[in-house]
């Protein structure tokens, strides 16, 4: 008998801890994220997260959004003064050098050391595309994650056009202002014709494609950038063309600066005030469905370039992932498999559909070629970003014959030529340095002053801010 009561009690205790052990399960393991979106991306984003948390319940990715990339960078500022820093950071891409010289990050391959897979998950940086591994491989080391790649592009309101006899998107400056003249002459013209956001990604763009650099010492590639030059011959002729746009009434400018005036060519596009925007690759699902919801056809073409010096090709722009340096082994561990799962071949290809920004792996665009997202390529696509060749794409896919705005970033970038202008300049405080362009071609567009003697101004006051950057964080 005592041995059975013995048994009991040994029973009696075992169904007990039984019990009560999941309240001493190790909780999981924090990993908080900040993006800069708080739309329908951010949205992917924190659904992306929660698969992940089911999948490796070990740990808890808390993904946060911010409403612009500067707000982000300034709440990232501030948190590191509060030690507060979360786990990974989006940075869009001009705020590199102020990355690399913040001590915040830890580049992407010393977390990593020689490890092949982190919790099974497996790494494979050498399957993200070209342009985008070279713009975030620095001093030879992979540094940040790439996420959300993008180009400026032109979207077109085919059925205006089309109403001035004009058949394809216009490829030139030139070509725009002639396109705009038979546009403002129609019986039904629309209030303007073109516009852009007034955002200094855009100048940069337009400058790269003279085969211009933005700053000295190779866009800052081969050493640290002492000297910003707005005042170029291809930076005078970027605000000259949008100045005679303006005068000729050509040009829809709401005077709104930076990301505030994305919103306002969003409305102008969206109600048909204007019949061409230039704009982010990155939007290029949002703005094709522009034009199902309001009964216009959107046709998504190269960004506009100056015949006279040719075209020499464009920037990637949009961001990427970094990791944060001084986190504990298990949240740093957590965040590298985040990072590696979320950009993984099926989570890029995804992004790129639900959002129009770029399939950075090589292998998810070989998937969306041989699944008809786009047409059958030959080459495939990854050796078109390795050979930095035209797209070939074969007729008769159905979906690329319905949806051919989705290719247009990815074939511009592909057929960029990659040299010093088009991989874009590497600047110190480049987020400040962009609102004094922004801010000189606010000037140009609203008053009566020169072009140039307006950005051989803006110029005086980019290499003031570049200046004090340097001397605060340059490497004595």
């Amino acid at each position: 008998m005592n041995r059975r009561k013995s048994l009991l009690l040994a029973l009696f205790v075992l169904v007990c801890a039984l019990a009560v052990a999941p309240a001493f399960a190790q909780e999981p393991t924090d990993v908080h994220v900040w993006v800069a979106f708080t739309d329908y991306r951010l949205d992917w984003t924190q659904q992306k997260a929660a698969i992940f948390n089911e999948m490796f319940p070990q740990y808890n990715v808390i993904v946060d959004g911010y409403a612009n990339y500067e707000e982000l960078f300034s709440a990232a500022a501030l948190a590191a003064e509060q030690d507060a820093l979360p786990a990974v950071i989006q940075y869009f891409e001009v705020a590199t050098q102020d990355a690399r010289d913040s001590g915040y990050f830890k580049s992407i391959a010393s977390a990593l050391g020689d490890r092949t897979e982190v919790n099974g998950v497996q790494v494979d940086l050498a399957d993200f595309i070209g342009p985008v591994s070279a713009y975030y491989t620095l001093d030879g080391e992979f540094t940040s994650m790439p996420w959300n790649t993008s180009s400026a592009i032109m979207f077109s309101n085919m059925n205006l056009l089309n109403a001035a006899g004009i058949d394809t998107p216009p490829a030139t400056w030139g070509e725009v202002e002639a396109a705009c003249e038979a546009v403002m002459a129609l019986d039904a013209a629309p209030e303007f014709c073109f516009t852009w956001p007034n955002h200094g990604w855009f100048f940069e763009q337009w400058v790269a494609q003279q085969d211009a650099p933005l700053a000295n010492n190779d866009n800052g590639r081969s050493e640290r950038a002492t000297e910003v030059v707005l005042d170029s011959d291809a930076g005078i002729a970027v605000a000259s063309w949008l100045k005679d746009m303006k005068d000729k009434g050509y040009l829809y400018y709401s005077g709104a600066q930076g990301g505030d005036s994305w919103a306002t060519v969003d409305q102008a596009f969206q109600t048909q005030q204007v019949a061409m925007a230039a704009y982010s690759s990155s939007d290029t699902a949002v703005y094709t469905q522009t034009g199902v919801d309001n009964g216009f056809d959107v046709v998504a073409s190269f960004l506009p370039y100056n015949e006279e010096t040719g075209w020499a090709g464009n920037l990637l722009g949009g961001a990427s992932l970094w990791l944060v340096d001084g986190l504990a082994p298990e949240v740093e561990d957590g965040a590298l498999t985040f990072l590696l799962w979320f950009t993984n071949t099926n989570n890029a290809a995804e992004w790129h559909q639900v959002t129009g920004y770029i399939a950075i792996r090589q292998s998810s665009n070989d998937m969306l070629s041989t699944a008809d997202w786009y047409a059958t390529m030959e080459p495939t696509a990854s050796q078109v970003w390795k050979d930095n060749a035209l797209v070939q794409a074969a007729q008769g896919s159905p979906w690329f014959d319905a949806n051919p705005n989705f290719i247009v970033a990815a074939n511009q970038l592909a057929q960029s030529t990659v040299d010093v202008a088009t991989s874009g300049a590497l600047l110190g405080a480049f987020p400040s340095i962009r609102n004094v362009i922004t801010q000189a071609l606010d000037t140009v567009l609203l008053t009566d002053a020169d072009p140039a003697e307006t950005m051989t101004a803006a110029s005086a006051e980019a290499n003031q801010i570049l200046e004090e950057y340097n001397l605060l964080n340059a490497p004595e």
